[in-house]
């Protein structure tokens, strides 16, 4: 996955101040999105259960589908599952935000570029969950073996029996938009930008390790499909592509004609290279002569020394 640096992010390169409020509500505007995103699907049950067991029957038939065991060794273990339902419930939330905030402050060269390539990826995600509502695991019912973790250990958490939401308002979520998974999207994010700006090797490698863990837990706990988790990469991966370009879009757009070349100088006009401006123009002819006297002198060598 590319992640080059554009003219823009270089370090020393010349780019506008960082204004903390807009990028507040830059990231405020997407994640209504992406809260309304969930919303838009959450009534079409019976195509969500059909495209969950489309998805569980391509991973069978591919012989790629680790979710049972998994869940099982989670939900079997107290010592797993509740820590893999707490991770599942609060890091996507708290993770994600932490590491923009640590490249807002400290990386700001970087800053713009990471914070599009997350705001792309999560709207491309949002087309995912509307196009493709999928039930996960956890919701095709006692018959196919899996068990609902976070209902298992509700009891040990804030949230309740029926998502991942604070208990009493698991109603008001979509627990169908599993496809893409952007618990692992995000996570492979946080992962990229730690491992690539971090300097200390201990805080790569736990950006590393980071979505290997979230893409365990959203299995484990039967809240996505392996599926999911790749469908999740895919996306990022798309939307890392479509970064760059975006941006060169965007600048061409809000680049304002004649700002590239000579200098502005009032009303449009524009200055040659060395053009002098009317002030500094000779104003008599001897004035003039004597200026083209003195620069011949001094390209002769034979410039009177100055007193």
């Amino acid at each position: 996955m590319s992640y080059a640096l554009s003219g823009t992010d270089r370090p020393g390169a010349h780019r506008p101040g960082l204004r903390w409020w807009i990028e507040i509500l830059l990231l405020a505007v997407v994640y209504a999105a992406y809260s309304a995103g969930r919303l838009l699907v959450r009534g079409d049950i019976s195509g969500a259960v059909h495209h969950g067991l489309a998805i569980l029957h391509i991973e069978q038939h591919l012989r790629i589908d680790p979710e049972r065991l998994l869940n099982h060794v989670f939900t079997r273990t107290a010592v797993l599952g509740v820590p893999a339902d707490f991770v599942y419930a609060s890091l996507h939330y708290v993770v994600t935000p932490a590491v923009l905030l640590w490249l807002y402050r400290r990386r700001p060269a970087h800053y713009r570029r990471a914070r599009t390539w997350l705001m792309l990826s999560t709207m491309l995600g949002l087309i995912g969950f509307t196009l493709v509502p999928t039930a996960p695991p956890r919701l095709l019912g006692t018959g196919y073996g899996f068990v609902d973790t976070m209902a298992h250990y509700s009891s040990y958490g804030w949230w309740g029996g029926q998502a991942s939401a604070p208990r009493g308002l698991g109603g008001i979520t979509n627990q169908y938009a599993a496809m893409p998974s952007l618990h692992v999207g995000w996570a492979l994010w946080c992962g990229a930008v730690l491992w690539r700006h971090a300097k200390t090797p201990a805080v790569r490698w736990l950006g590393a390790a980071y979505p290997v863990v979230i893409t365990l837990v959203v299995v484990g706990t039967a809240n996505h499909y392996l599926l999911d988790a790749v469908a999740g990469v895919f996306v990022m991966a798309v939307g890392a592509l479509l970064t760059d370009p975006l941006r060169t879009a965007f600048a061409r757009l809000t680049t304002r004609p004649g700002g590239r070349g000579g200098t502005i100088v009032r009303g449009g006009c524009e200055t040659s290279p060395g053009e002098r401006f009317p002030g500094q123009r000779t104003r008599t002819g001897s004035t003039s002569a004597g200026a083209q006297r003195g620069a011949r002198a001094e390209t002769d060598g034979t410039a009177a020394p100055a007193r």
